[in-house]
């Protein structure tokens, strides 16, 4: 791939950083007021979807903009681009590709104002590494389909005021990817139960989800009934980059390295420690590692080639190098790694995020399920 960019590529990300330059302040100084300006700001750009087409909204923008403003606003650690995550990731796409006229009138503007969240009901307590064995049961009733069943570490489902979710429309099939249905579902509608499950650190970012005799409109079916895996396929394909999760990373790692200069093992700096700082060249590597695998993606997705299973080679070194750089952060620390609240180093920023891993390792699939896919599909191991 050739890395150097077009002029008319460079101009636009001078535009983006002559953008950051005048607009972005100091974390510390964004108040309500001040997000509330940048929302505006950047919609009005259309910087919000702004790889989507504009005649839906978005930008129209190409790939490598894409990437050059994702990059930037990274480095910056500005705010996000919109505030409907998981509608701006794959929920919003999968309506592009497969909703009615209808459904993009309806639901895509929301999206990019982040007028709501969405939540994604996809894993089952007994199919969360074979998301094909889903057993959420849904027959249809003339003009409603009837849905029974239970969704478990759905985040966001507490503040959510949508749902996509997976459901089992036929059980008459030769292979269970098929008979899958993709529903639209509005989280106040009766029968639905919302049950926030708390992590380590106290937070709920997680829940599981019940569902009894819930009635959907047909209308709120996203693509055909029993095309619902391939729906969830091309959504999720649009969760590839990495751009952000790997700047976050690097400033994650910078912070330990300060953290690691700032605290003092056997007299002098931890940083001098030749066993941490083997561990900060290992994480080092790995984040590295992580960029340039991402920038394979992007050279396929450039010559219109399907990005495959080679994305969990990143989701696990991003899953892996979270609790690791955690558990470094605490034993950096020493005995005070093991205090909380205003006796610990930072108010406690370490051991809170060595306790909040699973909402990064549980998203997107577990390291073992990663582990599973790159042996299977990319290493052609036998299934597991």
């Amino acid at each position: 791939m050739d890395f150097n960019l077009e002029p008319e590529e460079e101009a636009f990300r001078a535009e983006v950083c002559a953008f950051l330059d005048e607009n972005l302040v100091p974390d510390g100084e964004r108040t309500a007021e001040f997000m509330a300006e940048w929302s505006r700001k950047v919609r009005e750009r259309r910087w919000v979807g702004f790889s989507w087409p504009a005649d839906v909204g978005g930008g129209g923008g190409s790939l490598m903009q894409q990437v050059i403003l994702k990059d930037e606003m990274a480095k910056r650690k500005a705010p996000p681009l919109g505030s409907c995550f998981m509608g701006l990731a794959w929920v919003g796409p999968g309506i592009i590709q497969y909703g009615t006229e209808e459904q993009k009138q309806k639901f895509i503007p929301d999206i990019l104002d982040g007028t709501y969240q969405w939540c994604t009901g996809y894993s089952e307590p007994d199919s969360g590494s074979d998301l094909a064995s889903l057993k959420t049961r849904c027959v249809r009733e003339g003009d409603e389909y009837v849905v029974n069943g239970q969704k478990i570490w759905t985040s966001i489902a507490m503040w959510s005021k949508w749902m996509i979710l997976l459901v089992r429309t036929s059980t008459n099939v030769e292979v269970k990817h098929d008979g899958i249905t993709c529903l639209l579902v509005e989280m106040d509608t009766p029968g639905i139960t919302v049950r926030p499950i708390k992590n380590m650190s106290g937070g709920s970012i997680f829940a599981e989800v019940f569902f009894d005799d819930v009635r959907v409109p047909v209308e709120n079916r996203l693509g055909v009934e029993g095309q619902g895996w391939q729906v969830t396929v091309s959504a999720l394909a649009n969760e590839r980059s990495g751009i952000a999760e790997v700047h976050g990373l690097v400033r994650t790692l910078s912070d330990v390295k300060e953290l690691a200069r700032s605290c003092r093992r056997g007299g002098r700096p931890a940083s001098q420690d030749p066993g941490i700082r083997r561990r900060i060249a290992s994480a080092d590597t790995r984040i590295e590692a992580m960029r340039l695998n991402g920038m394979r993606f992007l050279t396929k997705q450039l010559k219109g080639e399907p990005v495959g299973s080679e994305s969990s080679v990143n989701k696990l070194h991003r899953a892996l190098l979270e609790i690791e750089l955690g558990e470094l952060a605490l034993e950096i620390q020493g005995s005070r790694g093991a205090l909380d609240g205003e006796s610990a180093l930072d108010g406690g920023r370490w051991q809170k995020f060595s306790l909040n891993w699973p909402e990064v390792v549980i998203g997107g699939g577990t390291p073992n399920i990663q582990r599973n896919i790159i042996a299977e599909r990319i290493l052609g191991l036998p299934k597991d």
